[in-house]
Order: structure tokens, then C-alpha cells, then sequence
């Protein structure tokens, strides 16, 4: 059985590790893997689709509330994932957020604790963000030697901004991520879901048609200007060219990680970074 750092049992994959549930024109979509920060495995990515897909079929949502249960949003992507039980493919990161993208209902990040490497990226690729005032955001995959999954940055902030959070790898409080892009409010930490839930509500107060054509206009204007294919920019001849000289270094890295666990791994990567801060 996988433990944590603390040594706390690790959960099996589950049916619930996405919960969701429409109240009042609200649908509440929640990253139910507390245990381990609600870090992104094949079935946390198969049960996110499936409520996606609900919310986008079900009439009486009109806004996804998106958070996560526990401490943290995401701690971004379960290195120590196992492969699915059942053989079957699960969704992948970029499936993933295309999915919110698309949707044609707003989607509101509601962020507490970290939002880190994949958790970054999908409360980025979100329509609405709001974080706690004790969250922590950053894109952290340099640090132990991968590019982003998922290159929303660029999207969100400058490109001065957007090479400071990829070359980094450096964390920043809810204020910080405010003022480089990555947040459009900075509330309590004990308001957030309540915050989510207003702003959530003056949207449907308003004509659900104009809802989703000023959606549909903005994510338009970016899609115009290159941003699917920016998204899954390992499929650029150019990127993939790179990405495969990289790919055997980055295999052995990886198993490298799996096998010395959580807390050496933790120790190497984050060394640097204690000491500077």
C-alpha cells in the first residue's frame, strides 16, 4: 500500500475521486483526493470528464464551481501513479482542459492551499479564478527536470511573467499570482467557497445566452491567435523534434523519482529553493 510522507495510507483509486452535484443552477465539481493533496492520477482525469460532461449535458447547471477537497486544490500530477486497473484509456491533461474551454457554461477555480504544476494549469485554464488568501501557486515542473503539461502561462501573463514562472519554478502566494495573472480575486481563506458561490450567482442572474456568447468571444479571440495549438505544443515539429532527444533522460529521471519516494524526492528538488527563500 503507498503511504504519504506522514505515513498515512493512501486510498485506491475510486469512483469518488470526483465528486459533483447540482444545487441552484450550481454545479459544485470537486477533486476529492484529500490524502494526497488531490494530485492528478487516470482517475481523478476520468471521473473530472465524466462530471464535465454532466455539467455540459445537464440543463440545470448553468456555472461549474471547480475546487478541491482538503488542505490543497492540486498538488499537480501523482508521480507515483500506477497505471489503471482496468486497461482502459484515461483522458489526458490536454483532454482535459479543453474540455473546460470548451464548455460553453463559465467555470470558476475556487483555490485553497497549493495549485502546483498540472493544479496550476487547471485552475489557469479555468474562466474565473478566485484564490484563499493562503494559497500557493506555481509552476514547479522545472524543478525536477519536465516542461509544463499544459502551456496556459503564456496565455495568462506576459511573456516576461509567463519565462519566470517556467524557468523558476518558484512559488507565489494568492497576491503575487493576482498581480502576474493567474487570479482574478484574492479572498479569506474561510470565504472561498462562499465567494465562489456569489460570483457564481450573479452570473446566472444574467441572460444565459449572453453568458456563453462573451464566453465563447473571448476563448475565440485566443484560439484565433494560436492557443489549442500552443496548448499541445508537443505535437510542434519543432517542440517534438527537442522533446524527443529529451524523452530518454526524462524516462530514467522519472523512474528515478518513483523509486527513491515522496521525501527524498521532495529533499533534491526543494533544497535550492529553501535555501534562497
Amino acid at each position: 500500500m503507498r503511504m504519504t510522507p506522514d505515513g498515512i495510507p493512501v486510498p485506491p483509486p475510486s469512483a469518488d475521486d470526483v465528486l459533483f452535484r447540482e444545487q441552484d443552477g450550481i454545479g459544485w465539481v470537486t477533486l476529492n483526493r484529500p490524502v494526497v493533496l488531490n494530485a492528478i492520477d487516470w482517475s481523478l482525469r476520468r471521473r473530472l470528464m465524466a462530471a464535465l460532461e454532466w455539467a455540459e449535458r445537464e440543463d440545470a447547471v448553468k456555472v461549474v464551481i471547480l475546487h478541491g477537497a482538503g488542505r490543497s486544490f492540486c498538488a499537480g500530477g501523482d508521480i507515483q501513479s500506477t497505471p489503471s486497473e482496468d486497461g482502459l484509456p484515461s483522458p489526458g491533461a490536454m483532454e482535459i482542459c479543453m474540455a473546460i474551454w470548451r464548455l460553453p457554461k463559465p467555470v470558476i477555480a475556487a483555490v485553497q492551499g497549493h495549485a502546483v504544476g498540472q493544479g496550476c494549469e487547471l485552475a489557469g485554464i479555468c474562466d474565473l479564478t478566485i484564490a484563499a488568501a493562503d494559497a500557493k501557486f506555481g509552476e514547479i515542473q522545472i524543478r525536477h527536470g519536465f516542461g509544463p503539461p499544459i502551456l496556459i502561462s503564456p496565455f495568462l501573463t506576459g511573456p516576461k511573467q509567463a519565462k519566470e514562472l517556467l524557468l523558476l519554478g518558484e512559488m507565489y502566494d494568492a497576491y503575487e499570482a493576482r498581480r502576474l495573472g493567474l487570479v482574478n480575486r484574492v479572498v479569506p481563506a474561510e470565504r472561498l467557497l462562499a465567494e465562489a458561490e456569489q460570483m457564481a450567482r450573479k452570473i446566472i442572474a444574467l441572460k444565459q445566452s449572453t453568458v456563453r456568447l462573451n464566453k465563447l468571444l473571448v476563448n475565440r479571440v485566443h484560439e484565433l491567435a494560436g492557443l489549442p495549438a500552443a496548448l499541445d505544443y508537443r505535437a510542434d515539429p519543432l517542440v517534438q523534434a527537442y522533446v524527443q532527444g529529451a524523452d530518454s533522460t526524462q524516462s530514467e529521471h522519472l523512474r528515478v523519482l518513483r523509486d527513491q519516494g515522496w521525501e527524498a524526492f521532495r529533499a533534491s528538488r526543494d533544497a535550492l529553493y529553501r535555501e534562497q527563500r
